[in-house]
């Protein structure tokens, strides 16, 4: 054997990155919803945000609210799910990624704007996290094929109501959890 073609045998050639569009599929679940995300609060404090729980793959229009994802309909593949609380369990955010079929765009609303359906886990600070619970959140496009949105509340499983002031902790830990994952997919 020559020495060439032994060194070109006995090297390690890095695996190919799967395109933009197939990442989803191609990557581990724990690259697409890392075990924690690192953010800070509006005071500048660094958070990190935990995974609380992965949920099963969906249908768009079971995972997102309907105004969330109406542009996007007949273009969602299927939408992933997850749900992180930070790091002193005050707070929780489900993020959401629908799968799109062409481009989407973003889409910021205030208050409490249609977004992803929150994802509930027995057992840890995401336990009472549901549509009730949601006070915030938002949608991240891109001329990807993804569309990340976030529902945060808090973790006590407090109801929302209509006129509550919204901390700007909480409207930092949905757009935080949102802009990190959407970047991981799309970079």
């Amino acid at each position: 054997m020559s020495v060439v073609l032994s060194f070109l045998l006995s090297v390690t050639w890095p695996a190919p990155v799967p395109p933009v569009s197939e990442r989803w599929r191609a990557w581990p679940v724990t690259r697409i919803f890392p075990a924690t995300v690192p953010g800070h609060s509006p005071s500048g404090a660094r958070v990190t945000y935990v995974l609380a729980g992965v949920a099963p793959e969906a249908a768009c229009p079971a995972a997102f609210h309907a105004a969330a994802v109406l542009p996007y309909r007949p273009y969602c593949r299927v939408a992933l799910r997850a749900t992180y609380s930070d790091s002193t369990q005050t707070f929780v955010v489900t993020a959401g990624i629908a799968v799109l079929d062409r481009p989407g765009f973003s889409l910021h609303g205030s208050g409490r704007p249609a977004t992803v359906r929150p994802a509930a886990f027995p057992g840890g600070p995401a336990a009472r996290f549901g549509d009730r619970q949601y006070v915030t959140g938002v949608v991240l496009g891109s001329p990807g094929r993804y569309l990340v949105a976030t529902a945060a509340g808090y973790a006590d499983g407090r109801a929302y109501r209509p006129g509550d002031p919204v901390p700007s902790r909480l409207c930092a830990a949905a757009r935080q959890v949102a802009t990190s994952l959407h970047r991981a997919l799309t970079r």
